[in-house]
């Protein structure tokens, strides 16, 4: 359990009792209490970035403290505390991110650096963690634990090891072990997963967990193995059904996945809600700066039907008790003091943000500006492909005239991630297999100079011409193409190598937009706002090549290489089986 402490505890202890003068004394406000759900007007004050008392009225003053600050009679809540995200998903590093959010009133996040540790293993996580010091925001980290996904189904960047958990735990702001993906390996005690389990109890650290549509039996032995969390909870009867087992389910609102609103109408009518958390897992730059971060999430709560105060305690408090954070999530004494001042707890847009007793945001912009620091890492080229080819982009058939049976990766919708395995009979001519209405081909080669690379078929992606490319390509974001004609197959690929990574679009042979992201092929040392104008021109490129079912158009090809999310996916080893966790031939035999 990590605590956060008083640099001077008799300081604040003086403070408490009136005996020394304040640094900070918010007034006129109206308290949102997290512990017993009351709304009352007080006056907060503050040492050397701690709650010092917490005066439940109304005072007039004079006030003893160096800084006074009139909330105006808005309401005063802790600092948001998301529960589980992933910074590269907003394409922008820790810093840049950290621009963005501070001014929504997030002042805590527990990360999952996941993806940049598949493309450069412990240095990844290792950048994530220090490109955060210095910030006026608490940029936690858990240790990925998976890379890769799915051993032996795909080949990533890095392999982390109980060692490597070890090692990157001695971190100052390693909180936890971040999800644990491969649930299977979990509740049948595999070595690898239990050997990284218990290397994160021997650190104390928590165990954040990702157990999809689990239940029952299954959903028993998860639990038992260590992990206690589920961010990837959609339904509201498995909600229910984890609440009851003592799981926390941090509900989630992000880009690609929206699940409170289907939670919250599943749990309503339970009593006690002290393990239901919020979360914004994925959320790209327009999306933070019109919608907002952590407090859209809470907003749309609210508009699902739970009490604002609720709402926000599952922002705050039940966080930081989810992860075993003392002193942090709520405004009381002895606590950070973490405040967002806001005019409406339905709309949640903050008017004034305090990380550690400093004013760091008002009216939605930031007090101070945010350092900048630069890293080796932010300039590499990540790109290591080897040679590629027209041939990488050609399915190889087992014959050169007549008919095979193929597995294809259909999509059941236009907007889901989720695909199944369906066997369709194919023409093949001159060795060449011939796609059939709403298919194209898929390629998924590896980028970390493996060597591998595989050809397949999906079905009803969404693409009606051309090609799209990506090396935001969950998990071990290899870089992954669909497209028609081989020839702008190729011609993606090679986009993206030359610009370090990113997202591409062509047709005939020409690139018609690429959306260039250097770091680690994941992220942009672009700020918000120009990253969100350059995106907007990649989702109306790919629109009109035909992806014009899902809001966000980009984000379809991003998990289209994820092993874990049923029940077929494609990798740089070929076609996986999600369930069995094993390769599948795209050709079957005679």
């Amino acid at each position: 359990m990590m605590r956060l402490e008083p640099k001077d505890k008799k300081a604040l202890l003086r403070t408490a009792l009136g005996l020394e003068q304040a640094d900070l004394a918010v007034v006129n406000c109206r308290l949102v209490n997290v512990f017993t759900g009351e709304i009352y007007p007080a006056v907060v004050y503050v040492k050397d970035g701690f709650i010092a008392h917490v005066e439940d009225s109304c005072l007039e003053g004079p006030y003893d403290a160096e800084t006074v600050y009139d909330g105006q009679g808005r309401f005063l809540i802790p600092g948001l505390i998301d529960s589980h995200m992933h910074i590269e998903s907003s394409m922008m590093t820790p810093r840049n991110f950290a621009k963005a959010v501070i001014p929504h009133g997030t002042t805590t996040i527990i990360h999952d650096p996941h993806e940049i540790a598949n493309v450069y293993g412990r240095e990844g996580v290792v950048y994530m963690h220090d490109a955060a010091e210095g910030l006026p925001m608490r940029q936690l980290v858990d240790i990925p634990s998976c890379v890769p996904a799915v051993p032996g189904c795909e080949n990533a960047g890095a392999v982390f090891t109980a060692e490597d958990i070890e090692a990157l735990a001695e971190l100052s702001r390693v909180v936890g072990l971040a999800e644990v993906m491969d649930f299977y390996g979990v509740m049948y005690g595999e070595d690898r997963m239990m050997e990284i389990i218990e290397a994160a109890d021997r650190k104390g650290l928590y165990l954040q967990g990702h157990a999809p549509t689990v239940t029952g039996r299954k959903l028993s032995a998860y639990l038992i193995g260590g992990p206690s969390t589920c961010h990837e909870t959609t339904a509201g009867d498995e909600a229910l059904k984890k609440l009851r087992s003592g799981m926390y389910v941090d509900a989630r609102e992000s880009s690609i996945t929206k699940n409170v609103e289907a939670i919250w109408k599943g749990v309503k009518d339970i009593r006690f809600f002290d393990t239901l958390t919020l979360c914004s897992d994925d959320r790209e730059s327009d999306d933070l700066l019109h919608t907002g971060h952590l407090n859209a999430v809470v907003r749309k709560a609210v508009e699902s039907g739970m009490d604002p105060v609720l709402a926000i305690k599952s922002a705050t408090i039940n966080t930081a008790r989810e992860i075993g954070m003392e002193h942090l999530g709520a405004i009381a004494p002895g606590y950070v003091a973490d405040m967002v001042l806001t005019d409406d707890l339905h709309t949640m847009w903050a008017k004034a943000v305090f990380f550690e007793g400093q004013l760091a945001a008002e009216d939605g912009k930031l007090v101070s500006p945010i350092e900048e620091r630069a890293f080796d890492l932010e300039n590499r080229n990540s790109m290591n492909t080897g040679g590629i080819s027209l041939k990488d982009f050609i399915l190889e058939c087992p014959i050169r005239q007549g008919k095979a049976m193929v597995n294809v990766m259909e999509y059941k919708t236009r907007i889901q991630s989720h695909t199944v395995c369906t066997v369709q009979e194919h023409e093949i001519r001159d060795g060449q297999l011939v796609l059939q209405e709403n298919e194209a081909f898929v390629a998924v080669i590896n980028r970390y100079g493996k060597g591998t690379r595989a050809v397949g078929v999906v079905k009803n992606f969404g693409l009606r011409e051309g090609a799209v490319a990506s090396t935001v390509s969950h998990d071990s974001h290899n870089l992954t193409v669909v497209y028609f004609k081989p020839e702008d197959g190729l011609a993606a690929a090679e986009e993206l190598i030359r610009c370090g990574g990113g997202m591409t679009a062509v047709k005939d042979g020409s690139v018609l937009h690429t959306l260039p992201l250097e770091v680690a092929g994941l992220m942009t040392n672009l700020e918000a706002e120009e990253l969100s104008q350059k995106a907007a021109v990649m989702k109306e490129v790919e629109r009109e090549l035909g992806l014009t079912d899902m809001e966000n158009p980009l984000l379809r090809i991003v998990t289209l290489a994820l092993p874990v999310i049923p029940e077929v996916k494609m990798s740089d080893l070929g076609l996986v089986s999600v369930s069995e966790r094993k390769r599948i031939p795209v050709f079957l035999e005679a």
